[in-house]
């Protein structure tokens, strides 16, 4: 780790279920409203589930052709379009040195929703797919087209750890331009899951919840009543670039990426540890990364899934971290549903900007916590104002994935 190469932020670009440009999204997010809505089509089919968060409908031809969208499935879609306002917003259309620019992309489940309906379609007549199948259904069409839109002729990468993707994606871009291979990369996830099968599969393995009959309710990271998550989707960018490659070319820095720690649980395929004693240590990896101590972190942005273990091990780990005074703890995802590949980086948004704000989003429907969910400062009811501090976001995934990352304001 070489901290004398700092890693600014240039550049924001998301499409969420709580809004498609950032203004929009920070303003619902303090606001604390879920988005939760039922879907038609799932009650039509008679789902355990019928309820997601989608992202509002947008012109898709200010980002790509109609020619081009057919060859998209949604999520790919939603990468180009987030990770082209991203690089709009740095002012960094097309580079100088291609070279030196660089993709990276988190996504959970890639081309399960394109196959899935491919299968409805085509299942009964395979030989008449659409010529444009395999481009729809490749994991790492996000991280392709995006490189493709803007000439980027550095590594294009994707990253595949469950719901630590997004996140990863970011934290391995900043170790990029750290070794000096990079001094550009556009980084973060995107996933579009609100689908049949896939809402199914979780519901089947008890992992959502079932309130049907009242969906904006539903998602409670870390309330006592929470009974699991709610299906979302989303892509969320940030142009990371060598802080003198910035300054240079006389960017604005909006904030600054300083830590990442990545580890493992070694425990279960998807159950995490109850301890949260993993989890604990991969905060601390991204704090000694960052060079700064527990005390100095403004808040947490948590992985907050709404699950009765997840949170209940997130909540643990906080406290074996930071302490019984630990600092204030938000989960955007009672607002946002989980977007799962995705969710990594629509919080890491989330996070840098309340680090440079201050204000540190509601937890939607938390009311209050059972257990140890009751020893972390939970945000409840209304924003909070804090000073603009460095803030520290969690994402863990199934298979044990964990990555923390911190930002800090400039």
């Amino acid at each position: 780790m070489n901290r004398r190469v700092r890693v600014a932020v240039t550049g924001l670009g998301v499409k969420t279920p709580a809004g498609t440009h950032v203004k929009q999204f920070a303003d619902t997010l303090a606001e604390g409203r879920s988005t939760a809505a039922t879907v038609a089509e799932f009650v039509d089919l008679g789902l355990p589930v019928t309820f997601a968060c989608r992202v509002p409908e947008f012109d898709p031809t200010d980002y790509v052709s109609l020619r081009e969208l057919r060859q998209l499935d949604r999520a790919a879609f939603l990468a180009v379009a987030a990770a082209a306002d991203a690089v709009t917003d740095a002012r960094l259309e097309r580079p100088a040195v291609p070279e030196r620019v660089g993709v990276t992309v988190g996504i959970g489940a890639g081309g399960l929703t394109p196959a899935e309906l491919l299968v409805q379609e085509y299942g009964d007549r395979p030989a008449t797919v659409p010529a444009y199948t395999v481009p729809r259904i490749m994991a790492n069409a996000a991280a392709a087209r995006i490189s493709l839109r803007i000439g980027a002729r550095g590594s294009a990468l994707s990253y595949v750890m469950a719901c630590a993707s997004g996140a990863t994606a970011i934290g391995e871009a900043m170790l990029k331009i750290r070794s000096g291979e990079l001094d550009v990369v556009v980084a973060g996830g995107t996933e579009a899951c609100v689908s049949p099968v896939a809402v199914s599969s979780f519901a089947r393995m008890g992992a959502m919840s079932r309130r049907n009959d009242d969906p904006a309710a539903a998602c409670r990271p870390f309330d006592t009543g929470r009974d699991g998550f709610v299906m979302g989707e989303g892509a969320a960018f940030l142009v990371l670039e060598r802080w003198e490659h910035a300054e240079a070319r006389g960017a604005r820095v909006i904030a600054e990426l300083r830590g990442y720690g990545s580890n493992s649980d070694a425990h279960h395929i998807v159950a995490p540890r109850s301890d949260g004693a993993v989890a604990a240590a991969c905060m601390r990896l991204a704090l000694a990364d960052a060079e700064l101590a527990p005390a100095e972190i403004g808040h947490v942005n948590a992985h907050g899934t709404g699950t009765l273990y997840n949170d209940l091990a997130e909540a643990r780990a906080i406290v074996a971290c930071f302490g019984a005074d630990g600092p204030p703890v938000t989960a955007p995802k009672g607002v946002l549903g989980h977007s799962l590949g995705a969710a990594g980086a629509v919080e890491a948004v989330a996070t840098l900007l309340s680090a440079v704000s201050g204000t540190v989003p509601p937890v939607a429907n938390f009311t209050t916590g059972d257990g140890d969910t009751a020893l972390i400062d939970v945000v409840a009811g209304r924003a909070r104002q804090v000073a603009p501090q460095p803030a520290l976001t969690n994402s863990f995934g199934f298979g044990g994935h964990n990555v923390s990352l911190v930002f800090a304001p400039c």
